[in-house]
């Protein structure tokens, strides 16, 4: 038997599900089990997951999600691996924050991996995002890397400056530290967003790789 807030938190989402025109939640099954989403059935495209997950994550008290949305594209959104494969390089290839020539894709029964080296983390993300509303796609790795960049430690005291700026309450529970060529983020945070934020800050200061371990907690009290 869920609990009050896990009642109330589902019905929520049902209605954001709803509300945001780019998901079609007819198809969507949602379970909630203290703070923990889990989404389930099927969606007719991969900017579809993409934008549940996103409606999920806009929601005050979710703790956590598990994903199991299944991909199943409509008889007419069907491509062959050939014909994604193509779209996938013209889209990378005329995408201007991505260097040219440092990014393949590769296709396998729909599924595209991406791969290659970039200097920067947002390179990687444009890339992604390239090809992940592509008709046929079914689903993307990205295993492109983000080629060495400044010494972790000469920006940690960047990046802890960078998360004050936008958290200036819930920075003071995110530490960052020092792990070979990346850092690892920990603590606690009461809301995605915030999650997302420090992430990307550190990802900004030109890291080869963050960490995330932070966790979200909506019922934190304002630190003091």
């Amino acid at each position: 038997m869920l609990s009050k807030d896990d009642e109330e938190l589902h019905a929520q989402i049902i209605k954001e599900l709803a509300w945001d025109p780019s998901v079609g939640h007819e198809e969507i099954a949602v379970a909630v089990r203290d703070g923990v989403v889990t989404l389930s059935g099927s969606v007719e495209s991969l900017a579809e997951r993409s934008a549940a997950v996103r409606a999920v994550e806009r929601i005050q008290g979710v703790r956590a999600i598990a994903n199991d949305l299944v991909v199943r594209l409509p008889a007419l959104s069907e491509r062959t691996d050939t014909d994604i494969a193509h779209a996938a390089a013209n889209a990378i290839a005329w995408n201007s924050k991505i260097p040219a020539n440092q990014v393949k894709a590769r296709v396998e029964d729909g599924w595209v991996y991406l791969e290659g080296s970039v200097d920067w983390h947002f390179q990687r993300v444009a890339a992604e995002k390239s090809v992940k509303n592509l008709w046929g796609v079914k689903g993307v790795t990205n295993l492109i890397t983000v080629s060495d960049g400044v010494s972790a430690s000469r920006v940690k005291g960047k990046i802890e400056d960078a998360i004050k700026r936008f958290a200036e309450e819930d920075a003071r529970r995110i530490t960052v530290e020092v792990a070979g060529d990346g850092v690892i983020l920990r603590g606690q945070v009461r809301t995605w967003i915030e999650r997302q934020q420090a992430e990307n800050a550190a990802w900004n200061a030109g890291v080869s790789r963050v960490d995330n371990k932070i966790e979200v907690n909506p019922v934190l009290s304002p630190a003091l």
